[in-house]
């Protein structure tokens, strides 16, 4: 490999000849204040630059001591080329629009409810059930301009992420991004993926048989796939999400943030306070917030927990996207309730492509795969959701198997 470069990305010496390492000496350079990196055979001193990293020192930390060189294969480049010629990476106005629409309409059709027929169980329930929706909904245009795939000038898609996350959910966008972007460096890698690395609660992939070896025995996680419907979906973003993005905004000091997140709820108990009380109006909050994190978990692990979770393998990136990623058969229903994330390759592949353009590029993804012997696997939706309890008892089982005879 080549020699050490300045933070700038220049040589340290200009014309002088470039001294030859070895992979245990890049191996070494991994430490805060201290990373390397090789990209194209040349090693690169990134440890102050690390900090100007447009998606932040954790992000390209993660890739610190390897081989980081965009190794997509031929025909992938190809495909990306021509997926470019066929404008798949342009969104369409009106689709993002009617998505804004739809979700302001049912905000409005949950408090219309409660003005028109009153607290009582009925419109109340409809209504926590029409508010969840319109957060789920929410989740997925958030996501999609945290992707900069609505507005070409990426300001514009920050800006409208900040009050579709602030405003109509109560959450940072910076604390999402922070934590979605990891997740799409290194998906399914412990320490890497904040969505898998959820240990010691529930255990994972690789991390069944480590705690297993270790006598690791905080929870009975032969049983997870029981208590994970007691703890996993119904209070992820009401407990854990609400916790950690407060303590973000926090810490961060990523006040901008704060008031958009405070303004949401203003207005939430502003609506509904007249009809409740105080009381009654957080524990309306709590069941839209319990509904909303059952679609959440469900939909977003669908995709990646029956798939491949452990430490890293060192793949090439298209190879390790793929290894972590499956789809969910495609329906205008699906579509719609999954916020297209049953297309999870073709997402991650082509992170910042609109999703209206899945469908269009799937069968060329499909086909690379094919031809290269690449999994490219598609789920009925049901078997997905089963399959992620199928993993966790998988996951339970292996553990207990290791914490008894290894």
């Amino acid at each position: 490999m080549g020699g050490v470069g300045e933070p700038d990305w220049e040589p340290a010496q200009r014309g002088a000849p470039l001294p030859t390492l070895r992979w245990e000496q890049v191996r070494r350079h991994n430490l805060p204040g201290d990373k390397w990196l090789v990209i194209e055979r040349r090693v690169y001193d990134i440890s102050r630059w690390a900090q100007r990293h447009p998606g932040g020192s954790r992000l390209i930390g993660h890739h610190g001591a390897e081989d980081a060189t965009t190794q997509l294969i031929e025909d992938f480049r190809a495909l990306r080329q021509a997926v470019e010629d066929m404008k798949l990476f342009e969104a369409k106005p009106a689709f993002f629009g009617l998505l804004l629409g739809h979700i302001l309409a049912m905000e409005v059709l949950a408090w219309l409810m409660i003005y028109l027929l009153g607290p009582g169980w009925l419109p109340s329930t409809l209504a926590a059930l029409i508010l969840a929706v319109s957060q789920a909904q929410s989740w997925c245009l958030q996501h999609d301009l945290g992707h900069t795939s609505i507005f070409r000038n990426s300001r514009w898609n920050h800006l409208a992420q900040q009050f579709v996350m602030g405003q109509l959910k109560g959450f940072s966008a910076h604390w999402w991004n922070f934590r979605h972007f990891q997740h799409h460096a290194k998906p399914n890698i412990f320490h890497k993926d904040p969505d898998v690395t959820v240990a010691p609660v529930f255990l994972l992939g690789e991390s069944s048989i480590e705690y297993g070896k270790k006598k690791r025995r905080y929870l009975p996680y032969n049983h997870q796939h029981l208590y994970f419907f007691l703890i996993g979906p119904p209070l992820l973003t009401l407990v854990n999400f609400e916790v950690e993005n407060l303590a973000y905004m926090l810490v961060c000091m990523q006040w901008t943030d704060l008031l958009w997140a405070a303004s949401f709820y203003a207005r939430f108990l502003l609506s509904y306070v007249p009809f409740y009380g105080i009381p009654g109006a957080l524990l309306l909050f709590v069941a839209v917030r319990v509904l909303e994190s059952h679609w959440f978990v469900w939909i977003t692990q669908m995709n990646h927990i029956p798939r491949e979770i452990g430490h890293e393998k060192h793949r090439d990136w298209a190879s390790s996207q793929l290894a972590a990623t499956c789809n969910v058969e495609p329906s205008l229903f699906i579509d719609w309730f999954s916020g297209h994330l049953n297309f999870q390759i073709e997402h991650h592949l082509f992170p910042t492509m609109p999703r209206h353009n899945y469908r269009r590029v799937a069968p060329l993804v499909k086909a690379l795969c094919a031809k290269h012997g690449l999994s490219y696997e598609v789920k009925p939706f049901l078997t997905a959701l089963v399959d992620i309890v199928r993993s966790l008892k998988k996951s339970g089982n292996v553990w207990l198997e290791a914490y008894l005879h290894q």
